[in-house]
């Protein structure tokens, strides 16, 4: 019977001496959310679980499509195809090779540590559990938010079978997927499977050819771009962004090497060569207004067509010991190794609107630091190498009235990125700035020994004590930043183009055809040496701190309890590279000349204090799980444009750049308390023969308590014509850290990706027919209320932070025959309701990533 969402299981245990019952029965959920096999229902922990069967049904590829899917889930797409999970509004958005997620990711109870790995395909799988709340006791590297395990399915003994699945839909999307299950005997298993997807893009993607006219600053239409046109190819919509390419394989065996000792041992491959997504216009929102849309919707003028070239190779080992029939040993071990080439188009062929453009022809000597006509940006990882190795040993004891799991953890990653942005068009005079990221070895170490026991010290009553000590140290060996922002010198054209002096005759900035390969990062180092010497990154910091949970359990019948926790997590803090936070010139305080800094932010930390109840009703045909939550989120970790310095000036700042004295640099900082309490409901119900309803409702009201910092500098040119409060005035007051930041009192707003409601229903009915024909319709509605991107929480009918209340139905009619085949007719977002996952100031609009649009299709399986 299929799953619906909330609720899943994994094995069918119903008594078979009444048919009639057990055929109505809930199957039992059995899940590894403490680190052993356990009845969901008896679990006292807040945990859902997700089988391959639902995934196949709702169109679930990877891990972004469980968004809204699960009680206070959100994921939305990062930067450098990573991908941000927020659980509880607890999230992380450095998606570099030393960031950390808030949310661990773990394939096989081994943890996978870069968020690109979630891109990765998931098929083949027992289920998917998402555990709710900080893991700081059991689950690989100590986490915030929760953590997400997927479970691939393991060979099977005694049974030699296969089965084939083709999927063709909508955007021209074909997939296949193939299992083949190998039982060679009673002690020795194979299984393989192979997955494939291709699907277009569904945007409407065209060359951008842009020209600049505007006569009455200067600048007159010659007939040649004014975009970079080194990259700008027509491509199909087999290649737009957000399309589909992807494949990925994995063969495992299953070995008994003894009766009491089992090897599992499985190499994966996953294979990605999409385009990527690109932010895009929100042209509703922009309507009415001076941005509005010209053409279509989904129209976006490309000159970086997106590529993308990612492969992951993973082996994973796990052996088991059984000591005993209570007693066992576990060895787990996976290596990853991750490697990635991609291009962006990060302007999406937005340019300035005339009333925005400041800048004019000619330019003088001194240069006018105005708006240029021209927004042309793009990123590269040039090359990329992401090595991971993951090591945890467990001893695991269970009797009548003790569980205990302890267990060592060692993880160590070596990264290597070349990585570099491009501002093609700036300030003052036109010329390209960029700068070029060379970390040849990032290592991070995280090591950790773990202990939790569950006592049962009287019948129906379990006490839970866990504790676990981790260290995690960090280290930048022989990293570079070379370039910079400084849009004065002509750098970037390695002297292949002479645009002249400006303020005399003959000079011009260049064109799209003026660049060349020979120029900025796919020059290598020697195209920055204008800018200076590169600043050497070598450093090393470390963190350590002690997380546990306390929790008790109380079996009210066989069929139902309640329990409550108390529990802690950590994400170890970090640095980012080195840089002087003067900007070149000389700060206020201190010594005069560059002042380097690493820019260190401190952990973070969650405590979660919970109270559950979790049972089986109705002659065990309904259950009921409950949470009620509250959070304190401390030190959270905050990336973005912070204050680094105030710099001495010879002259006062203008009035159209009063923060010209401020230095601005990328980097994380720790900020503020975060309050967060919450409601999950989930259930599961067969109210009749062949029915199944499921039904999920979350409730969660985050509220910053302490952010004095924060910068309130979105869309501000356009506050005053869209009906929005004006941006603050800059900062001037006596502290230091405040100094030009437009700062407004956020106390009381909500985090980001943290929706105030949320509410799902799904319903599934069999009609059998002769001969053992089954047809089963199912319909599955998702309600999700009001979420913000970011922290300032802005309701504007234009430049809103946020994605309004939506409704997404999804529903499918599938044909199951007697034997060997089955065939699905499905459509996914049915009322093609758009929807956004990440938002950015588009500088008088907002662009967005969004989530697919209307999608149908059929798929047909056959076993064998």
């Amino acid at each position: 019977m299929s799953l619906l969402a909330g609720a899943a299981f994994a094995q069918e245990t119903a008594p078979a001496t009444d048919k009639d019952n057990a055929r109505n029965e809930l199957p039992t959920v059995t899940v590894s959310a403490t680190r052993v096999n356990s009845n969901l229902l008896k679990t006292p922990v807040a945990v859902t679980a997700i089988t391959q069967e639902a995934l196949s049904r709702e169109g679930i590829h990877d891990v972004r499509g469980l968004s809204g899917s699960v009680p206070n889930l959100q994921i939305s797409s990062g930067a450098d195809s990573g991908i941000q999970i927020n659980i509880r509004g607890v999230g992380s958005t450095n998606f570099t090779e030393i960031g950390d997620p808030a949310v661990g990711l773990h394939v096989g109870g081994l943890y996978s540590p870069r968020p690109q790995g979630a891109l990765a395909l998931m098929f083949d799988l027992e289920q998917v559990e998402v555990l709710r709340g900080p893991q700081g006791t059991l689950f690989g590297r100590n986490s915030t938010g929760g953590s997400v395990n997927i479970i691939p399915a393991k060979p099977e003994f005694g049974s030699t079978y296969g089965n084939v699945e083709t999927d063709f839909g909508n955007y021209r999307k074909r997939q296949i997927n193939l299992i083949q299950n190998i039982a060679v005997n009673d002690r020795f298993a194979l299984r393989a499977t192979v997955s494939k997807v291709k699907r277009d893009g569904w945007i409407n993607q065209q060359q951008d050819f842009y020209d600049v006219n505007l006569p009455e600053h200067g600048f007159v239409a010659d007939g040649i771009p004014d975009v970079d046109q080194r990259r700008n190819t027509l491509v199909s919509k087999s290649k737009y962004y957000y399309n589909r390419d992807e494949w990925a394989a994995r063969i495992a065996g299953r070995l008994k090497l003894a009766d009491n000792v089992e090897w599992l041992l499985a190499y994966e491959k996953f294979q990605n060569n999409g385009a990527g997504d690109v932010a895009m216009k929100d042209c509703d929102m922009a309507a009415g207004t001076a941005f509005a849309c010209t053409g279509g919707k989904w129209d976006v003028k490309i000159n970086v067509p997106g590529k993308t070239d990612m492969s992951i190779d993973t082996v994973r080992s796990n052996l088991v010991w059984n000591l005993s029939p209570s007693s066992s040993i576990e060895y787990g071990f996976a290596f990853a190794n991750q490697k990635r080439t991609q291009q962006s188009d990060d302007d999406g062929g937005y340019h300035p609107i005339a009333s925005q453009v400041t800048a004019s022809l000619p330019v003088g000597p001194d240069g006018d630091w105005g708006t240029w006509p021209v927004s042309d940006m793009t990123s590269f990882t040039l090359g990329s190498t992401y090595k991971s190795s993951v090591h945890e040993l467990q001893f695991k004891h269970h009797s009548d009235t003790l569980q205990l799991v302890t267990g060592l953890f060692w993880m160590h990653e070596k990264n290597a990125i070349d990585y570099a942005q491009e501002q093609l068009v700036t300030a003052p005079y036109g010329f390209p700035t960029s700068q070029f990221y060379h970390q040849p070895d990032r290592q991070i170490d995280a090591k950790a020994v773990f202990a939790q026991a569950d006592w049962k010290f009287t019948p129906t009553w379990t006490a839970t004590l866990g504790a676990r000590y981790s260290f995690d140290k960090k280290t930048d060996k022989g990293g570079q930043v070379f370039g910079g922002w400084d849009g004065s010198p002509p750098a970037y054209y390695n002297g292949l183009f002479h645009p002249g002096t400006p303020g005399e005759p003959g000079f011009r900035a260049h064109n799209g055809r003026d660049l060349t390969e020979q120029m900025g990062p796919f020059a290598g180092t020697a195209a920055y040496a204008e800018w200076g010497p590169p600043a050497g990154n070598d450093n090393s910091q470390s963190w350590k701190k002690i997380t546990y949970r306390l929790g008790l359990q109380k079996q009210l019948t066989p069929l139902d309890m309640v329990y409550t926790s108390l529990s802690t997590g950590y994400k170890a803090g970090g640095f980012g590279d080195k840089d002087d936070r003067c900007g070149g010139h000389d700060c206020v305080d201190g010594p005069a000349g560059p002042q380097y800094t690493f820019f260190p932010y401190k952990p973070e930390t969650v405590t979660n204090f919970e109270i559950g109840y979790k049972g089986l009703m109705l002659n065990k045909r309904l259950s009921l799980s409950a949470t009620l939550f509250f959070s304190r989120y401390k030190d959270m970790q905050v990336t973005g444009d912070n204050f680094a310095s105030r710099i001495k000036r010879t002259e006062p700042c203008l009035e159209e750049n009063p923060t010209c004295d401020i230095v601005t640099k990328w980097q994380t900082v720790n900020v503020g308390v975060v309050s967060i309490p919450g409601i999950e409901l989930e259930v599961d119900y067969k109210p009749w023969s062949g029915a199944r309803l499921g039904a999920f409702f979350s409730y969660i009201n985050s509220k910053m308590k302490d952010y004095p910092s924060y910068s309130d500098t979105w869309n501000c040119g356009v506050r005053a014509e869209v009906g929005a409060p004006a941006c603050p005035e800059p900062y001037n007051g006596p502290v230091r850290e405040l100094a030009g930041r437009q700062i407004l009192d956020i106390t009381g707003h909500h985090l980001p990706l943290s929706p105030k409601y949320s509410f799902g229903i799904n319903f599934a009915q069999s009609f059998m027919f002769g001969e053992g024909w089954e047809l089963t319709p199912w319909v599955n509605l998702k309600w999700q209320d009001k979420m913000y991107f970011t922290m300032l929480n802005l309701d504007n009918a234009h430049i809103s932070d946020g994605q309004k209340a939506f409704t997404k139905i999804d529903a499918s009619l599938k044909l199951q025959a007697p034997k060997y085949w089955r065939a699905e007719l499905y459509v996914l977002n049915a009322t093609n309701k758009m929807t956004k996952n990440a938002v950015q100031d588009g500088g008088g609009f907002v662009r967005a990533y969004w989530n697919d649009p209307r999608t149908y299709g059929i798929r047909v399986g056959i076993d064998y």
